[in-house]
């Protein structure tokens, strides 16, 4: 069984599309799956459109978080929640496309623990992401010793046997393969698109490049 977890914070304008594009992608590939959309307190219709869906769908859950915890906290309720023996995570905002969810999933069959997406060809903006992001990437990459070009990417495929082992503080979602490679997982990097947000508000900005600094810094000491 396969369970995509989705956290959103915001998302009216991006949910009704995501969710067909990808039950689209998910019927053609697998008879059973769940969609897992977790709600981190959102302050717009977000809620409102997955309770609608939920009453029309039985393989899609919602869960609302009580306050705005952020992403690495909505993961792990659901992937606490998942029961699927893999579990993909993505983000909902579109700009993580569900046509690649396929090649990720190859990844897995063939044996790794990770697959984890490489957005080989960014649109964002070059300065308040491109490059804090390559250095980031570079600095994690040196510190753990896992060859990867993108942790950043939330859009990942993973054994849920591997998650069981890792601990999430702050944000440390993205450098879970980092945390993963301790225990021996295998880790495969898989190119996937970037295209532009469609819709919305980036919840992106240079505080977070700090923070991230900071959970490499936590990365080393653990």
């Amino acid at each position: 069984m396969l369970s995509v977890v989705i956290p959103i914070h915001n998302e009216e304008r991006a949910i009704l599309r995501l969710y067909d594009r990808l039950t689209e992608v998910l019927e053609a590939i697998t008879k059973r799956y769940e969609i897992i959309f977790v709600d981190d307190a959102s302050t717009d219709r977000s809620f409102d459109l997955l309770a609608n869906l939920v009453e029309t769908d039985n393989r899609l859950k919602v869960i609302r978080l009580r306050r705005n915890f952020g992403q690495t906290a909505a993961l792990s309720a659901g992937f606490d929640e998942a029961r699927g023996d893999v579990i993909v995570a993505m983000d909902g905002d579109l700009q993580h496309d569900p046509a690649d969810l396929p090649a990720l999933l190859q990844k897995i069959e063939e044996g790794y623990d990770i697959a984890s997406g490489w957005r080989k060809e960014r649109k964002d903006n070059a300065i308040m992401r491109r490059f804090p992001s390559r250095v980031a990437n570079w600095l994690m990459s040196k510190i753990s010793g896992v060859d990867l070009h993108d942790f950043g990417t939330t859009y990942k495929a993973y054994r849920k046997d591997v998650l069981k082992d890792v601990n999430l503080y702050g944000e440390l979602h993205r450098f879970i393969p980092a945390l993963a490679s301790y225990y021996g997982a295998r880790i495969a990097e898989v190119p996937i698109s970037n295209p532009p947000r469609e819709g919305g508000a980036s919840h992106y900005g240079i505080g977070r490049t700090f923070n991230v600094f900071f959970d490499i810094l936590t990365i080393r000491f653990l």
